[in-house]
């Protein structure tokens, strides 16, 4: 007698089969999960039948056609736990920006936090970053969030879904679009008609992407965040709140796991959760977690404890001290959760970059702007390189979980190219026919970025001394209106900055009829608070003396694509060589080449004695810099940016003034933890935004007093 043993398993994406002899069963074909069908005394023939039956069942399961063995997530609240497949579940997460790391390296990122012990990855998903002009949408390369989806799901990992419309992260604008304040006095975060609009047209083209990838539909998202720590927005709106449950249960459907994420105070949770969203809470390492949890049951009695953001580090502001978190408390704090059942996830795993004009800022008593960097001293570096807090971690997570056998994968490889010398281009000024194709916008009165429909960067206001000034004359923000730094020239010759909250008043000097142009940097728009309607330009009228200044000529200037493009390196010729003086005062351009040398590695830039400004590489623009104030010295250029076998390009745009001996250097190491001038010191960790409420002095330069930290290096494995 032949008999054979065929099985269907509904734990994988497909159905696998094991056939052997000599075991007279049929197990399977999707009947239930452990259901048996006997046979005995079968001739040849009626296996053969069968096994073909077999087959052609376990295909139209596949397929979809035959009754499903249902994925399911879900909440016992009788046994306080998750459900997942019907069995008690406890996730251990880490957050990872897919919009902060190259497309490149996701799945070097995702591999080493599966690694790392971790079951599921927990994601932001930036609208601004997909709809950054109004009905235009971007979902490919970087922005590919499927793709990313996709790499997870093949990796091993679950995802928590955070899909807003409003995320925080440090992010330009907490994620929401600027072309949102094109609408006078829109009250964003709100049951605001115009807001909820717009809301819904992007959940329209967002929530159908990701539907599919729902876990109940054989994908890998297990549950979705509705809005984002709304507890701690002044609105406190539940009709806002009632309508966003609706829209995600109109797309995502009755059965995904919806839920919200509070600081553990009584006030953020009471105007942050919502009945039919499941509350959570954050806080991290110098929290009592009991007392914080015994919150979160006040307002769920019963279901799985849960920190949606148990924080492993802390962000940056210009000027202030390198954020750090010690990695045994980290360690410490995370195995007394998991001790108690609770689901946690790690903010951040990895932080990553802020490329480009991504960062966003702080505005409690004045305007901070969060750095390039979002290392976050995570477990994995800015570079994606294990550390040693990476380790402690997995060592935690191992008396919890089996963690996957085998190495962790190593550091990319870095490269220290030395040192490049640029040279002077030009000025914006000498360059607005390329800048600023579309012409200038003549108006009495002055206009915001918003209002001119440029939402990034930099944007150029011109008027004319209105009369002789004799005497150095204040030039004057009476309202505070620059936004957030005006970089002030007078015929060419620079006069010096008004900057938001701490330089209000500039003295100038200069004749009737002199052109005076005002460059004018948006530095990151507040990410979190109630200022987040927060403008760019110049809000108001400008003073020269007692006259308001008016008749303003106004560009705005598209540097990026214009460096994407190829110049200044495609016109190197018509560059006049240096001419032996040294540097001027005030924004310029410089250029320089790396030569090629059959090596593209990861490397980091770092600006010695250069101030402030902006830097593009091979026409990608990597972020912003501010040398004079730190505390970030160096900026990661990620290695597939350069070519191993083209000279490589690089592009500066300095705002204040270069060192006599304009050059860059390419280190094998970051430099993120040299502050110069006083600090009022690194943000704490005890609730979500503590270093809001502590703002301090730190954008303030007296001497050059240097404050250092120490970010651990990474493991070399």
């Amino acid at each position: 007698m032949t008999s054979f043993w065929i099985q269907t398993s509904c734990d994988a994406p497909d159905v696998a089969f094991a056939i052997r002899t000599s075991v007279t069963t049929l197990e399977g074909f999707c009947l239930g999960p452990h259901h048996v069908l006997p046979f005995d005394h079968i001739d040849t023939m009626t296996v053969k039948i069968l096994f073909v039956l077999a087959v052609n069942f376990a295909y139209l399961a596949v397929k979809g056609n035959l009754v499903d063995c249902d994925q399911t997530f879900s909440i016992d609240y009788k046994n306080d736990c998750f459900l997942k497949d019907g069995k008690p579940f406890q996730y251990i997460s880490g957050s990872i920006h897919y919009s902060r790391i190259p497309r490149y390296y996701w799945k070097d990122r995702l591999v080493k936090m599966y690694m790392a012990g971790l079951n599921a990855v927990q994601i932001y998903v930036p609208w601004n970053f997909h709809e950054p002009v109004k009905g235009e949408y971007n979902f490919s390369g970087d922005r590919d969030l499927v793709h990313f989806l996709d790499l997870a799901n093949q990796t091993g990992l679950l995802v928590i879904l955070r899909p807003g419309p409003y995320i925080c992260a440090e992010w330009e604008m907490g994620g929401l679009p600027a072309w949102l304040l094109e609408t006078p006095n829109i009250l964003l975060r709100s049951s605001d008609t115009d807001y909820l609009q717009a809301v819904s047209n992007w959940m329209n083209i967002l929530l159908p992407k990701v539907r599919p990838w729902l876990y109940s539909n054989k994908g890998n998202i297990i549950s979705v965040q509705v809005e984002n720590e709304y507890g701690s927005y002044h609105a406190c709106d539940y009709n806002y709140m009632r309508t966003l449950r609706t829209i995600f249960r109109s797309f995502l459907g009755a059965d995904t796991l919806l839920f919200t994420t509070d600081g553990d105070t009584e006030r953020a949770l009471s105007c942050g959760s919502l009945q039919g969203l499941y509350a959570t809470i954050d806080f991290g390492t110098d929290t009592n977690i009991t007392k914080a949890f015994r919150l979160q049951r006040r307002f769920e009695p019963h279901g799985p404890l849960v920190n949606s953001e148990f924080y492993t580090g802390w962000l940056d502001h210009w000027g202030e001290v390198h954020a750090e978190v010690d990695k045994w408390n980290v360690s410490k704090a995370l195995r007394e959760m998991l001790a108690l059942g609770a689901s946690v996830n790690m903010y951040m795993f990895e932080g990553g970059t802020n490329f480009g004009y991504w960062n966003g800022a702080d505005h409690d008593t004045r305007f901070r702007s969060v750095v390039t960097s979002y290392d976050y001293d995570a477990p994995l570096t800015e570079a994606g390189d294990p550390t040693e807090k990476l380790l402690l971690i997995r060592d935690v997570i191992k008396q919890f979980r089996d963690v996957p056998a085998g190495p962790m994968p190593p550091a990319t490889p870095k490269f220290a190219y030395g040192f490049v010398t640029l040279g002077k281009v030009g000025n914006i000024p000498s360059l607005l026919d390329l800048f600023s194709p579309q012409g200038l916008i003549k108006s009495q009165y002055l206009l915001t970025f918003e209002e001119m429909k440029q939402y990034y960067g930099y944007m150029l206001y011109r008027t004319k001394l209105p009369r002789e000034l004799w005497e150095p004359t204040p030039l004057i923000s009476p309202l505070n209106g620059v936004h957030d730094r005006a970089y002030v020239t007078i015929n060419g010759v620079f006069q010096g900055i008004l900057e938001r909250d701490t330089a209000l008043v500039l003295k100038v000097s200069g004749k009737q009829g002199d052109t005076m142009d005002l460059l004018v940097e948006n530095m990151g728009r507040v990410n979190f608070g109630s200022k987040i309607n927060d403008h760019k330009g110049i809000l108001g009228d400008l003073l020269l003396g007692s006259d308001v200044l008016t008749n303003w000529e106004i560009y705005t200037l598209d540097l990026d694509g214009a460096i994407a493009g190829g110049w200044p390196h495609s016109e190197a010729r018509r560059f006049p060589p240096a001419d032996g003086r040294g540097p001027p005062a005030g924004p310029m351009f410089y250029m320089g080449t790396l030569k090629s040398n059959g090596v593209a590695r990861d490397t980091f830039l770092q600006l010695k004695d250069w101030s402030k400004g902006q830097v593009w590489i091979n026409g990608v623009n990597v972020g912003r810099y501010w040398s004079s104030r730190g505390p970030q010295q160096s900026l990661y250029v990620p290695g597939p940016l350069l070519s191993a076998t083209q000279p490589n390009n690089i592009t500066v745009l300095e705002l204040e003034g270069a060192p006599e001996r304009p050059r860059v250097l390419f280190m094998d190491r970051p430099h993120l933890n040299r502050t110069v001038g006083r600090s009022g010191g690194s943000a704490g960790v005890g609730s979500r935004h503590p270093g809001r409420h502590d703002p301090g002095d730190g954008g303030s330069i007296h001497g050059h007093v240097e404050r250092t930290t120490h970010r651990e290096r990474p493991i070399l494995l």
